[in-house]
């Protein structure tokens, strides 16, 4: 991949941000890059790292959706 720019958010360009609401911790990650939004909710015990790396793993299927369709739905199959 030499010489193109990848449409992918990186974990290190990406702005997390935790909000706590009652039991849970909704986190949303941002590529500032395209603006491109996912959020999560999960159990602050699982700890902000696994947290982080959930919500950047939505972001990166998401965006790889945007991109051309090459992440698989599931219970779907390509056309």
């Amino acid at each position: 991949m030499f010489g193109r720019e990848s449409a992918m958010a990186e974990p290190e360009n990406v702005i997390i941000e935790f909000h706590r609401v009652g039991a849970y911790v909704k986190v949303s990650a941002v590529d500032p890059r395209t603006l491109t939004e996912v959020s999560i909710v999960g159990d602050p015990n699982a700890g902000e790292e696994m947290l982080a790396r959930a919500a950047i793993r939505k972001l990166q299927y998401v965006m790889g959706r945007k991109g051309g369709g090459k992440a698989p739905v599931r219970g779907r199959t390509p056309a």
